[in-house]
């Protein structure tokens, strides 16, 4: 590792691309995985937990590492591609040692952890040798005295504490997708996501939680104090929303409706009284809705909304007054590719499509389908019997449901490719297996060592 500085620290490795040796990436640097030791002798570095394809996070032992550079990290090209699990003599560096309170020894002052290093020793091992504390922060505010100190010189950062804050970790993960996000705390502890839960403001919590498993919202939720609850849930998308209280208890469910804006939660409970398979289930009450006299420069000020999906952003819908779902009378829709070849001053009204049929509420999840890909959408209007706009479909809901329900937590399943013995993709099997141990190079991190 020629090309490794001598200290890395850990948090500014989070999201750092992985390249193998042909200079490809392989994925990106989601956490560190260390083992504690007794006697303050500092963790053992065993790898890093790494995000490839399709959200699935590997482990890649870092005898596999070759360099770790400030903008990068480079493989050997070898890796097992083996979903991680986190075992139970394993610390996840960013995701568990972060924002901890710790005793600086010399002096017994309070301090929080907001970085630590890792060093290469001579055997070529990598170590956890240095805590970056700030003395007397405050949670949420870097603020106090701050020092690098080596690992024996605090104690308490093995111990579990209760109200761990999260400010830190999060300004490691500040520029990460919410969906990347929600990855990072389904693999964490039910204390930590908690945690993590505690320190988000709620308009990225409401992001986050609109892409955790079902059994992660519902527990996050739960977690939170009722006013808070319903502010993150207003936060949300209504047919989000909708999705995630009907998962809650009943009398949960109906006091954070009653705690929401009343326009919010009629919005939720008008959703709640459609089948979760149906396209009045799936659909979000809340398009681009536009009057018949509205221009093309009003359109396009409507969709440049960052706050819209894509899918939504694709196609505007056109209705008499009043323009809240459900709407006047539904003229037609306009696709975002048509309005961008229209002068600015153009009606709207001039260039709609309006040779399709809505959707009906009550349509089900395979008609929704079928109906998507007959036309070429990726959004769809759904309309009542007097012709009402009630809502839209949009293609992202209607694959929510089309995967497996644990589709968020699991990767794809991927048929093992036929190979000969000796072939490469046998020892990437064997790796899960045993560590190797070449002549020339120190023996592989045994995860299960003590």
């Amino acid at each position: 590792m020629g090309g490794s500085p001598a200290r890395v620290y850990v948090a500014r490795l989070a999201g750092l691309p992985v390249y193998d040796p042909n200079g490809d990436q392989v994925g990106k640097v989601r956490d560190v995985i260390v083992m504690l030791r007794q006697n303050d002798q500092p963790p053992r570095v065993l790898g890093l937990v790494v995000e490839v394809f399709a959200r699935r996070r590997i482990f890649l032992p870092m005898t596999r590492v070759t360099s770790v550079d400030a903008g990068h990290v480079i493989t050997t090209g070898l890796v097992n591609m083996r979903r991680f699990e986190q075992r139970p003599t394993e610390v996840l560096v960013l995701g568990e040692l972060l924002d901890k309170t710790v005793t600086i020894r010399e002096t017994d002052a309070q301090a929080v952890v907001f970085d630590l290093a890792m060093e290469q020793v001579r055997n070529r091992d990598w170590l956890l040798t240095k805590v970056a504390v700030t003395e007397g922060a405050k949670r949420f505010r870097r603020r106090g005295q701050t020092h690098v100190l080596d690992w024996a010189d605090v104690s308490g950062i093995a111990q579990t504490e209760e109200g761990q804050g999260a400010a830190h970790m999060l300004a490691a993960f500040e520029s990460m997708k919410a969906a990347d996000l929600a990855g990072v705390l389904h693999e964490l502890s039910a204390k930590r996501r908690k945690e993590i839960a505690a320190a988000l403001p709620d308009e990225r919590l409401a992001d986050v939680l609109e892409e955790l498993p079902e059994d992660d919202q519902v527990e996050i939720l739960a977690d939170l104090d009722t006013e808070r609850a319903a502010d993150v849930l207003e936060e949300m998308s209504p047919d989000d929303a909708a999705d995630l209280i009907a998962d809650l208890p009943t009398e949960l469910a109906e006091r954070l409706l009653t705690r929401m804006e009343p326009e919010e939660a009629e919005d939720v409970r008008r959703l709640l009284t459609y089948a979760e398979r149906t396209a009045g289930g799936l659909m979000t009450s809340e398009p681009v809705i536009l009057p018949a006299d509205a221009t093309v420069a009003d359109a396009l000020s409507q969709v440049r909304n960052a706050e819209l999906t894509p899918a939504l952003a694709a196609m505007i819908y056109v209705c008499r007054p009043p323009l809240e779902t459900p709407t006047g009378r539904f003229i037609g829709i306009g696709h975002i590719q048509r309005l961008l070849r229209e002068p600015p001053s153009a009606l709207v009204s001039g260039i709609l499509d309006t040779d399709l049929d809505g959707l009906r509420p009550d349509d089900s999840l395979q008609t929704v389908s079928k109906y998507l890909a007959t036309y070429n959408l990726v959004a769809a209007p759904v309309l009542d019997d007097e012709g009402r706009l009630l809502g839209a479909v949009t293609v992202d809901d209607v694959l929510d449901h089309l995967l497996p329900e644990d589709w968020r937590e699991s990767p794809p399943n991927e048929p093992d490719p036929p190979h000969e013995p000796g072939s490469p993709s046998d020892e990437r099997d064997s790796l899960s297996h045993e560590r190797e141990s070449l002549s020339h190079e120190p023996q592989e991190v045994d995860r299960d060592a003590p």
